[in-house]
């Protein structure tokens, strides 16, 4: 028997309480039950957001909401800034392509983060930018961007901001309106603890008057302005994920009860004891400012990164995750999100120690482990359960 650990940034392991919850027989959407879900659901997510705007649930993955925060927005021609600092500000760069926009890209090193002032050249550069597209964590680098002081900048002109915060919101300190985002896309599958399937939509009011005067209808199933009519009604244009929504609740429900800074605490704690796990084997962080939801660690020159990470899920039973496109064999990425613990912490440290051993790494067995160990006890009070 190989019991089985899924440490991976999305999915994560999700609470058996969650997946009761979603085992329970199906109801029929168009009913009083389901408008009642709905809107507690919908209510959940703002606290979550920390917003008083607009959230819409759409079945689909984190990219259907991306997707849909371009096509209400641009249309042909209008000009875009988008930030590239990974596989997913790349994704925002090749949706503001299909749906016809001039994009600006901002590359930026995997591994690093777009600094304000890029941001506000750029702007200056293009006055006409209609969206400035960036990300809050970069799951494929593990790189956590500084949001807050873009929302400022951008907030100062006609531009929109729109952030991917599908790997990151629910598990880092983050408040959509304070912040001056506009537009927020989010994922099911990572520090809201559920399975794939859902994607979630925050609008502000900026976005709003963007999205209204955009001409002609670009969108059909994710037309924000659909949503909003029908969640006017508390209710959505199209068949909902019901199952997903009543695991929502249950996830919710949960972070409710742990309460929202002491979740980004937890979070905060785990990847402290991740990232000294991996500086005391003597391994690099790749990611120079490091989110608290996944650790992107370099691997040891000449180690085939695949073949690790295949022997840790084949060989130990332990998922986590390599790297993307021009990073792919050379790093892997442990994630702390969610439904995640402290144990699971030093599960993947084990795992990644013996794992490196068998390759022929010389690494002193504990020593990761050791140290993750020293900052759980020193930061307990963040991650254990409150009395």
């Amino acid at each position: 028997m190989l019991k089985r650990y899924l440490l991976s940034p999305g999915p994560f392991e999700v609470p058996p309480e969650v997946l009761l919850e979603m085992a329970k027989p199906v109801f029929h959407h168009r009913t009083p039950q389901f408008k009642k879900a709905l809107g507690e659901a919908v209510e959940g997510l703002r606290y979550v957001f920390r917003t008083e705007g607009d959230v819409f649930i759409i079945a689909s993955s984190g990219t259907g909401a991306m997707e849909a925060c371009v096509a209400n927005v641009l249309e042909p021609g209008e000009k875009a800034i988008v930030v590239r600092g990974g596989k997913f500000g790349e994704r925002w760069g090749g949706l503001c392509e299909a749906f016809g926009a001039e994009m600006v890209p901002l590359d930026v090193e995997w591994g690093h983060a777009v600094s304000p002032d890029r941001v506000s050249r750029a702007l200056k550069e293009h006055p006409d930018t209609k969206a400035v597209y960036t990300t809050l964590c970069e799951t494929s680098t593990g790189a956590l961007t500084g949001v807050k002081a873009i929302g400022e900048i951008v907030g100062e002109t006609d531009a929109l901001l729109v952030v991917d915060g599908i790997s990151s919101v629910g598990g880092v300190e983050f408040e959509m309106d304070s912040y001056g985002v506009d537009l927020l896309a989010v994922g099911s599958q990572k520090a809201l603890m559920l399975p794939p399937g859902l994607a979630f939509i925050g609008v502000g009011e900026k976005a709003w008057k963007k999205i209204d005067a955009t001409k002609g209808r670009r969108a059909y199933y994710f037309d924000l302005k659909a949503a909003r009519k029908s969640a006017a009604k508390t209710d959505t244009p199209f068949t909902p994920a019901i199952t997903s929504v009543m695991g929502l609740l249950k996830a919710l429900e949960m972070i409710r009860d742990e309460g929202l800074e002491h979740v980004w605490r937890r979070h905060d704690a785990l990847a402290e004891a991740a990232r000294a796990g991996a500086v005391a084997m003597g391994l690099k962080l790749f990611a120079e400012n490091p989110a608290s939801t996944v650790t992107a660690i370099t691997l040891p020159q000449g180690l085939d990164g695949d073949a690790l990470t295949k022997l840790l899920r084949d060989g130990y039973g332990v998922t986590i995750a390599g790297g993307q496109s021009q990073l792919k064999g050379r790093i892997c990425r442990i994630a702390h999100m969610g439904y995640a613990g402290p144990f699971d912490i030093v599960t993947a440290l084990a795992a990644l120690e013996i794992g490196l051993k068998e390759l022929g790494h010389d690494v002193t067995l504990g020593s990761g482990v050791a140290a993750a160990e020293r900052v759980l006890v020193s930061r307990r009070d963040d991650w254990a359960r409150r009395s």
